[in-house]
């Protein structure tokens, strides 16, 4: 079910076994409502978001809820920049630089959920 979805819907109904004519309901209408994002949380790869200098490490981004096409952004420490979008970020080979507080932010549109910062640890 989608958003466009919403509109006045009816059914028609034939009615008699030898006559031929259809019957038609009153028209009822039907509202599809948005489910807001919410339940956006963080997972690492490797696990714990210790990941030693020059390795790769995969953030991923998931949502519990939220009707709509979902688009995502990847902030560092409360940088307005995003990093990435895409409900993953790949950093193919950590620096130093890249140890930090990482945060997803999840939207359709119509709201906007963030993720629970996940500490980034380069060894």
């Amino acid at each position: 079910l989608q958003l466009h979805h919403s509109g006045r819907y009816r059914c028609k109904a034939k009615v008699g076994s030898k006559q031929s004519w259809w019957e038609e309901s009153v028209p009822v209408p039907v509202p599809v409502h948005g489910v807001p994002v919410s339940g956006v949380s963080l997972s690492a790869q490797p696990p714990g978001a210790q990941v030693a200098l020059g390795d790769r490490l995969v953030l991923s981004c998931s949502v519990a809820a939220g009707t709509g096409p979902l688009s995502f952004s990847w902030h560092r420490g409360g940088s307005g920049a995003p990093l990435g979008t895409g409900p993953r970020l790949e950093l193919s080979h950590v620096g130093d630089n890249d140890s930090g507080h990482y945060q997803c932010r999840a939207s359709n549109g119509d709201s906007v959920a963030e993720s629970p910062t996940l500490n980034v640890t380069v060894l």
